[in-house]
């Protein structure tokens, strides 16, 4: 399934794209998509059902001529990123491999709808794009033992843009935080896309255009570490509850890794992202 969720900032509701790319309405059937529906399996299959209706007994379609699409997921835990998880993205930033997952957070207040503003800080001179595949936990993962019992804890993939302030990231002292949790710095979505609809996470092309100059393309094979790996390494250090997200690194491409004079984000600027199966983003940039 495609779930996603429609209307004004602060007031979508459910919905799902079905088969023939209808948008429908399932504000009648729950309350919202988030943790607690994602790890409902009786509140799962009865959307399920709903969505293969058809006639009299289909979901009411929604107008989409105009309709804004918001995050795919509402109350999100935590949002934990993966750095350097691309062999090309290390190589073009001239770090090393790393032997484990480089683990930094983004709080969920950074979130909003895939085709919403994104705003350059105030200050900024360094604002980068990273296209990235997002990991939606469906199931509270602590300690797993196993990759597949990592993957029986992912409800879905969705399209996340992991943008990022270098000099605040790096110039700035401390960790990377400075430089990640700006507001806007996370659009996520369009749908949230079930994990059954996604036969193998490390199997996706990732691309990522700047006015129209595509600037990334890369596949999901060449992470270093993959979905399973990440989400069985995290939840030893952490607990992983339904409706958290993991943002899983980014292919080669970022404006960082290119040659002086280094092609950074600015107002007016129009970034679009897209990963198979999972969407398409599209953001107008301006000045906070």
């Amino acid at each position: 399934m495609k779930l996603l969720r429609v209307g004004p900032a602060g007031a979508e509701r459910p919905a799902l794209l079905d088969q023939n790319g209808t948008l429908r309405d399932l504000s009648a059937l729950v309350p919202d998509i988030d943790g607690a529906l994602l790890a409902d399996e009786a509140a799962l299959a009865r959307v399920r059902a709903a969505a293969a209706a058809e006639g009299d007994d289909a979901l009411p379609a929604i107008e989409d001529g105009g309709v804004r699409i918001g995050p795919p997921l509402s109350r999100i835990g935590k949002i934990v990123c993966i750095g350097l998880n691309y062999h090309d993205h290390a190589t073009e930033t001239g770090a090393t491999i790393p032997e484990e997952p480089i683990i930094f957070m983004k709080a969920p207040d950074t979130v909003v709808g895939p085709e919403d503003t994104v705003l350059v800080p105030r200050g900024s001179v360094k604002t980068d794009w990273e296209v990235e595949l997002a990991i939606v936990i469906g199931r509270t993962a602590r300690y797993l033992d196993s990759d597949e019992a990592a993957l029986a804890a992912v409800a879905g993939y969705a399209v996340a843009h992991d943008v990022s302030e270098r000099a605040f990231q790096i110039e700035r002292g401390g960790q990377w935080d400075k430089g990640k949790n700006c507001e806007t710095f996370n659009p996520l979505g369009p749908w949230l896309v079930t994990a059954d609809e996604v036969p193998d996470p490390q199997a996706l092309g990732l691309r990522l255009w700047v006015n129209g100059e595509l600037q990334q393309s890369g596949s999901t094979a060449d992470q270093i570490f993959g979905v399973a790996h990440v989400v069985r390494y995290l939840s030893q250090f952490m607990t992983l509850y339904p409706g958290d997200v993991i943002n899983t690194g980014t292919p080669a491409g970022v404006a960082m890794g290119r040659p002086e004079p280094k092609p950074y984000l600015r107002a007016g600027d129009v970034v679009e992202l897209e990963i198979d199966g999972l969407g398409r983003q599209r953001q107008e940039v301006k000045d906070a």
